[in-house]
């Protein structure tokens, strides 16, 4: 059967830019339609009816992603088994150009009856992951949230050779024709994209060695081969089964397959048994049920799996299963910190007046007329905050972007404006969910007091360890008042408390300051802002805006929206959430970093600018209050909740999970944290 050419359109008329490429019809030899020189842009290309004397049926759906580098390329073609469940594509022209072309979907012709749910095809390494763990299975395929750790950046140096580049199978009929019953040595194919409508599932073969009609599966491992009868998990042997099934919907044999595991270099045999093929086809019908579920599935319980799980800081197994336990069982196994105390991902300031941030390979640059002021490495970083005039460049945007790190934008005076980041979580269930409970009055009360109580109670643990002399009289009014925010019954009177407290609290906050600098611009006669009028109001009012812009990102990070609060009312303008999130914090986190910054003299009186229009930290000020500051959010505490070492930073994203959690009815309720 003579190939048939395939050509998309790549002219205004017929490729629009309103979103998706348009579908093109296969176009037969000598039609008259002439294939493009140059592709301009990714091009879908449908090929679907008969084709060929045969009326051989084909469904074929190819997504073509040409390179910017590619020079003319004469044709793409479309070769078609007569057996009517496998084709093949090939892309004519120059091979050292090395094309990217990605099969999205592949159909076989369908079976009377089949099902594969909504269409949608289902990865067969996510049937694998639900074998696993349904929860991690959740986390990945419906929230779409990933992280990596040491196992997984080994897992794809392993794959690297066979990741390279995409390639097809040979026919299957016509493999066997070619053999004509004599012995060929097999055919390797690497990273091969099968699947199957009929099963509604798609997968990416590591390697299939085909000999005229037998395929045998091949799939790479990154660890030693386990200790048990098997010789392999049992996600392994679903994984692998899977495999053989789109192979055998393809036209071929396959009665087993080989796991191949890189770290003792070794083969392992797996046989397709009528059992397994059972227990697979069972996976993949209970795996696309809960694709389509909202409720995460409960964690599991003290197992060993978590220890390697990349996503384990994210689901956190013990501490959901601590938080759904009310009251705590004493008998529940001690609480594993299964993620690091501290990342090393640092936020990156940048307040150097008239500087320009740029990229340079994987690397952020900062100059200033021309002189280097400093670099720092993508890796390393959690974020890029640029303070007043600070121009950055697209480029180092769109990098920025691809690797979620968000760039914040401040002004001069200190004020959060807003941030560019990525795309970030495309789910949109927990957001739902926040949605629904910030429109219950009753979610938003029971919110508010978790809230006011864990802010008051760190403001009176703060006064009464820190203060020069104990205001006792003050603490005891404190702790009256913090005794009536679990009975209130309206957010009025919760931020009647909380403005009470707060009072105390600030009206004794000299007590905790001992400058070395004894200058009166110290002393400090109660809070005010907007503007801040001395230059205590001036380091609390930057803490808060940079501890806001702390907790945004570690809303944003976990799919929820900061805009939208429970307890501060959304208004324009105002991460209303973020606010929610940091009221915990601001005592524990800023208000520290600003004692210890005039308590051991890095800030003195000269650093400070007064005006009429208030009080304004100088270059110099803002640089010492942010070591402080990081030092401060750096430090290590242990989780009065959970009863492990982390930072305050790991505390806040800590939180927000939590609260994600709570909004998705994974927990009972929100808890604050409350230090002893």
């Amino acid at each position: 059967m003579a190939p048939t050419s395939v050509s998309g359109a790549s002219t205004p008329a017929e490729c629009s830019d309103s979103g998706a490429p348009e579908l093109f019809p296969l176009t037969p030899s000598g039609s008259g339609r002439k294939s493009p020189d140059i592709v301009q842009r990714p091009i879908i290309v449908k090929a679907s009816g008969y084709l060929s004397e045969d009326r051989v049926p084909v469904h074929q759906v190819l997504r073509i992603s040409p390179r910017s580098t590619w020079g003319p390329f004469s044709k793409l073609s479309v070769r078609l088994g007569r057996s009517g469940g496998d084709s093949r594509l090939r892309l004519h022209g120059d091979p050292r150009l090395e094309p990217e072309i990605q099969m999205n979907k592949s159909f076989p012709k369908a079976e009377a009856g089949a099902q594969a749910g909504n269409g949608e095809f289902l990865p067969v390494r996510m049937v694998a992951e639900y074998c696993y763990c349904p929860r991690l299975f959740h986390l990945m395929h419906v929230d779409g949230r990933w992280e990596d750790n040491r196992y997984t950046a080994e897992g794809r140096e392993v794959h690297r050779r066979v990741d390279r580049i995409d390639q097809v199978l040979p026919d299957a009929q016509e493999a066997e024709e070619e053999a004509g019953g004599g012995e060929e040595a097999p055919e390797i194919s690497r990273s091969v994209t099968l699947g199957s409508e009929r099963l509604g599932i798609v997968a990416k073969l590591d390697l299939v060695s085909t000999a005229g009609r037998e395929a045998l599966p091949v799939e790479t491992k990154r660890g030693k081969v386990p200790d048990n009868a098997e010789r392999s998990y049992e996600p392994e042997r679903v994984q692998l089964m899977a495999q053989g099934l789109l192979l055998r919907e393809h036209g071929y044999d396959c009665d087993h397959g080989m796991l191949y595991f890189h770290g003792s270099r070794t083969r392992v045999e797996i046989p397709f048994t009528e059992e397994l093929e059972g227990r697979t086809l069972a996976a993949i019908r209970d795996a696309r049920v809960a694709q389509q579920s909202r409720e995460l599935p409960l964690p599991l319980e003290d197992s060993p799996k978590c220890y390697g799980c990349s996503l384990s800081g994210i689901c956190m197994p013990d501490e959901t299963l601590a938080l759904q336990l009310c009251p705590p069982d004493p008998e529940q196994p001690k609480m594993r910190r299964l993620y690091p105390a501290r990342t090393d991902a640092r936020p990156f300031y940048v307040q150097e007046q008239g500087s320009y941030v740029g990229k340079k390979g994987s690397e952020l640059c900062v100059k200033r007329k021309g002189e280097l002021l400093g670099t720092a490495r993508f890796k390393d970083l959690s974020s890029v905050v640029l303070m007043g005039g600070v121009q950055i460049s697209t480029q180092c945007v769109q990098a920025l972007s691809e690797a979620s790190i968000p760039v914040c934008y401040f002004s001069t005076g200190h004020w959060f404006y807003g941030m560019t980041h990525g795309h970030g979580l495309q789910n949109s269930y927990d957001r739902a969910a926040q949605f629904e409970y910030a429109a219950s009055p009753e979610r938003c009360l029971e919110f508010a007091r978790a809230v006011v109580l864990a802010k008051g109670s760190n403001q009176r643990t703060q006064l009464r360890r820190n203060a020069e002399q104990r205001p006792q009289q003050a603490l005891d009014e404190m702790k009256q008042l913090l005794q009536r925010v679990p009975a209130a019954n309206s957010l009025g009177e919760l931020l009647g408390l909380e403005g009470q407290i707060a009072a105390l609290y600030f009206r004794n906050f000299s007590e905790m300051l001992r400058p070395r600098d004894l200058s009166p611009r110290f002393d400090f006669n109660g809070r005010n802002r907007r503007p801040p009028k001395d230059p205590i109001n001036a380091l609390l009012s930057f803490g808060y805006a940079t501890l806001a812009r702390e907790c945004t990102t570690a809303l944003m990070a976990e799919g929820l929206d900061p805009w939208w609060g429970l307890y501060h009312k959304p208004r324009h303008g105002r991460p209303a959430l973020a606010l929610d999130l940091m009221e915990e914090f601001r005592t524990v986190i800023v208000d520290s970093a600003v004692l210890l910054a005039v308590n051991t003299g890095m800030l003195n009186d000269g650093q400070f600018l007064q005006s009429k229009g208030g009080c304004i930290l100088e270059a110099g000020a803002r640089k010492a209050f942010l070591r402080a500051y990081e030092s401060r959010i750096d430090q290590i505490l242990t989780h009065p909740l959970f009863d492990y070492r982390l930072s305050w930073r790991a505390a806040i994203q800590i939180q927000a999970r939590i609260l994600a959690r709570w909004f998705r009815g994974d927990i009972p309720a929100y808890e604050g944290i409350r230090t002893r």
